[in-house]
């Protein structure tokens, strides 16, 4: 399934993160983990926020997908379902009108 996860940053976990220089590195994992369709990195509320829209295969996945987050930058993470423009016209076909 298709999924946006939103993991919105704690400020001063990712300063340190980026002081200490494991804020990239940690990114870059869980990109070669995620292998997202797509990601996107700006801030929500004033904190650093990261998009990231990918295959969610099996719901097991969602801790190991989401504690480098909780537990390194202290982060709220949400996942949401989500739809292409070719899933949105697939199900609207279905619905026979």
């Amino acid at each position: 399934m298709r999924v946006l996860l939103k993991a919105t940053m704690d400020t001063e976990k990712s300063n340190e993160a980026i002081r200490s220089g494991t804020l990239g590195k940690l990114i870059q994992e869980s990109m070669e983990q995620i292998k997202p369709e797509a990601a996107y990195f700006t801030t929500d509320n004033g904190r650093r926020t990261a998009y990231i829209v990918f295959d969610l295969q099996d719901p097991s996945q969602m801790p190991v997908i989401s504690e480098p987050f909780f537990l390194n930058l202290n982060a709220d993470i949400t996942y949401v379902p989500v739809m292409n423009m070719e899933d949105v016209q697939k199900g609207l076909a279905q619905l026979g009108r």
